[in-house]
């Protein structure tokens, strides 16, 4: 029997399982890997009380939109019983506040000097503690972008940043599900 140099006694379709099996046990053995909703929050949690989220912007709506999209992301993921107020009732309460919100000119028409995309972007605190106020998870600081265009037709104007809002609101609640999850 020949053996390649580095694989000692072991063949090289031994050794070649060896390492296969060696590299699946620490990517499962918690190299940082985590399988998005294979966590659960401690067992005593079976409601979360999602109230509207607070604003600290001047933006139209945006605590509205995001506490929607939330909501409807804890409802599609997971086994939990949403309610939309913080009760006695609910074992958990998810709290948040946008902290900022804007847009901001990206480009400009050379011709007009109008802005033709914009950027809006959302700061976000959230907590989420349980029935007892034990902090469950915390991100002081989530950061969320989107790009928009913006019409040049004026008498055709329609004002893109509500679209945007909307898809920035649901890539916040599907990484806001996620790492809770994955937090546990």
């Amino acid at each position: 029997m020949k053996h390649w140099a580095g694989a000692g006694a072991l063949g090289v379709s031994a050794a070649s399982t060896a390492v296969s099996a060696l590299v699946a046990i620490l990517i499962s053995t918690g190299c940082g890997y985590h399988r998005v909703g294979a966590g659960d929050l401690p067992q005593n949690i079976h409601s979360i009380a999602i109230p509207g989220f607070v604003s600290h912007s001047q933006t139209f709506r945006v605590e509205q939109v995001l506490t929607d999209a939330v909501v409807r992301e804890f409802n599609a993921r997971t086994q939990y019983h949403v309610v939309h107020e913080a009760n006695a009732d609910a074992d958990a309460v998810l709290k948040a506040t946008v902290l900022s919100a804007s847009a901001t000119p990206l480009a400009y028409d050379s011709q007009t000097g109008r802005a033709v995309s914009a950027l809006v972007t959302v700061s976000i605190q959230v907590t989420l503690s349980d029935r007892q106020g034990k902090v469950l998870f915390e991100n002081p600081a989530y950061l969320f972008h989107d790009q928009y265009e913006i019409s040049r037709d004026l008498p055709s104007f329609f004002q893109e940043d509500s679209p945007a809002v909307d898809r920035l609101s649901r890539d916040f609640a599907h990484t806001l599900v996620a790492n809770i999850l994955e937090a546990y």
